[in-house]
């Protein structure tokens, strides 16, 4: 199951490696949502939320892989951040300071006092998730951390909008997070056991609910589809597409194998490009 540690990754697991998957996921629905609830986005909104997102994924990874020392190291991104340790925490440096930097010249104070509270929630969550309870059995999984995590990103500069007009298309983005999450995690398992991570499928009753959450999602979005306003029927298709996607791809992760289907769960989350092309 372990790569060659001399193999390279391949060229559509770059995304992955590089931390780029989850910040342009956050940054698209982002935009679907502000478009949907009539919310008028700028530059600073889309840039700081994208690598905020990339920074927390980024340190995440630094970590882990600082912390697994000279243990086996089985996925492709885990390797990249030990070998290029010093680099990717030079990257990290300079991208955080950007990045405060244009919250602190570009944003509102309403808007940065909301953006602080969230960003020590995501400190907390990597203190706690890779060093004080690491091993607790009660701690809240990450799967449900980190959707909550990036749904609240997505919501700090849309939230103007009415709470009635975001319920619906933000519930939808935290649950397709946390299924792409789950489904990972489950295709994972062997490679958490390897690294000492805790997951939801050390479960045996969660594991075997998780591949029917897909099937969930599409229930919950086609009901919003013909119950919510017409303004949000766009999200609702695209929330259809994605939970499809992300159960078909769960059913070839078998043949696939899970490097390749990793891959593919977090495009499955990418649909609402597509609408963008289609107004």
């Amino acid at each position: 199951m372990t790569d060659a540690p001399s193999d390279r990754p391949r060229w559509w697991q770059w995304p992955t490696v590089l931390s780029l998957d989850a910040p342009a996921i956050a940054v698209v629905w982002q935009a679907a949502i502000a478009r949907s609830v009539g919310v008028s986005l700028s530059w600073p909104h889309v840039l700081i939320l994208g690598a905020s997102v990339w920074l927390a994924y980024t340190a995440d990874r630094w970590i882990e892989s600082w912390r697994l020392g000279r243990r086996p190291i089985v996925t492709a991104r885990h390797r990249f951040h030990q070998r290029r340790r010093w680099e990717v925490l030079a990257a990290l440096v300079i991208v955080l300071g950007a990045n405060v930097g244009t919250a602190l010249t570009m944003l509102g104070v309403g808007d940065l006092l909301a953006g602080m509270v969230l960003a020590l929630a995501v400190l907390a969550y990597l203190l706690s998730h890779q060093w004080l309870h690491r091993h607790a059995a009660w701690r809240v999984p990450k799967e449900v951390l980190v959707a909550l995590l990036l749904s609240a990103g997505v919501w700090l500069f849309v939230r103007q909008a009415p709470a009635d007009a975001l319920a619906g298309p933000l519930t939808l983005f935290l649950l397709l997070c946390f299924v792409n999450c789950a489904l990972i995690s489950r295709w994972e398992a062997a490679v958490d056991r390897v690294q000492e991570q805790t997951s939801l499928v050390q479960s045996r009753v969660v594991a075997r609910v998780i591949p029917w959450l897909p099937w969930l999602v599409l229930l919950g979005a086609i009901g919003l589809w013909l119950a919510g306003p017409a303004h949000h029927r766009v999200l609702s298709a695209s929330s259809m597409v994605s939970a499809l996607l992300l159960a078909v791809v769960d059913r070839a992760e078998p043949r696939m194998g899970w490097r390749l289907a990793r891959v593919l769960s977090d495009a499955a989350l990418l649909t609402p490009l597509a609408t963008f092309a289609l107004r």
